[in-house]
């Protein structure tokens, strides 16, 4: 009696076969898309500095207008220098993080963002002239409700006052902890300050229920109260010296500086006459 075409074995022969050629096609169109692949996560974190910065427009060569304005280079985050260790161009601080010989272990109230593991060194973005940059793009993250919150946080070149803050990347509920996303509630940083009138090393900026009542407070997210402590420890982890604390300092105390230099010039200009 002749086998059955439908005998299991044979089914499972073209079952496995197919699985082989599945995987084989989609193993290649992986490899063959990565570069694609990158250059659209390229694209798009350009994007998000631009956007920041306000600067991004509809339509624009996003390349060019990156070129033209942006200058990334890398912070040594304990003191605050500009470092020529790494190349700013294709430094990744997110490896970085993981590898223990380029970071540091967080834990207990060192680790308020929810990090875990800190990079040593992390690329921010001058906006302008390198010099005397007009605002300063820094990369934030921290954990959120249901997981990591990335994004990036505009300073103008006082190092104190906030242009803009934008999220590329979070899980947050929709229409709640979403509302990261809301262009009214981001609108709202625009002129908040970081550390307030007092001359102190720690950030003052926070999220606050009940309306904002002050230069370094913004509203909380409505109906989500763990995204918005989220933010607010973001926020006070990286602008604080173990973040970018140090970096900023050096852009308040170049400001007064030259207020000091500009009004002792004052003075001699007025004793002169």
């Amino acid at each position: 009696m002749a086998q059955s075409n439908n005998s299991t074995k044979k089914i499972l022969t073209v079952a496995f076969a197919l699985c082989i050629v599945c995987s084989i096609i989609v193993s290649t169109a992986a490899v063959a898309l990565r570069s694609k692949q990158q250059l659209n996560q390229e694209l798009d974190r350009k994007s998000n500095i631009l956007v920041v910065a306000d600067l991004y427009q509809e339509g624009m060569d996003i390349e060019k207008a990156y070129s033209e304005q942006i200058t990334p280079r890398v912070v040594d985050l304990n003191s605050g220098e500009y470092s020529s260790e790494y190349d700013p161009q294709s430094y990744d601080s997110f490896q970085a993080a993981k590898d223990p010989a380029q970071s540091r272990t967080l834990s207990g109230e060192k680790d308020i963002a929810g990090l875990s593991r800190m990079e040593n060194y992390s690329t921010v973005f001058l906006v302008g002239d390198p010099d005397d940059p007009r605002q300063l793009i820094l990369p934030i993250r921290g954990q959120g409700l249901w997981g990591l919150m990335r994004g990036y946080l505009s300073v103008q070149g006082d190092g104190n006052t906030i242009n803009g803050i934008t999220f590329y990347s979070h899980s947050e509920t929709p229409g709640l902890g979403g509302e990261v996303d809301n262009p009214r509630w981001k609108a709202q940083w625009e002129g908040k300050e970081i550390f307030g009138a007092e001359d102190s090393a720690q950030p003052a900026i926070q999220l606050v229920k009940g309306g904002a009542s002050s230069e370094t407070e913004v509203d909380a997210l409505s109906g989500a109260s763990l995204t918005s402590n989220g933010v607010s420890n973001m926020l006070q982890f990286w602008l604080s010296p173990a973040g970018f604390g140090e970096y900023l300092a050096k852009f308040r105390e170049g400001l007064a500086q030259s207020d000091v230099q500009g009004a002792a010039t004052a003075s001699d200009d007025t004793e002169g006459a």
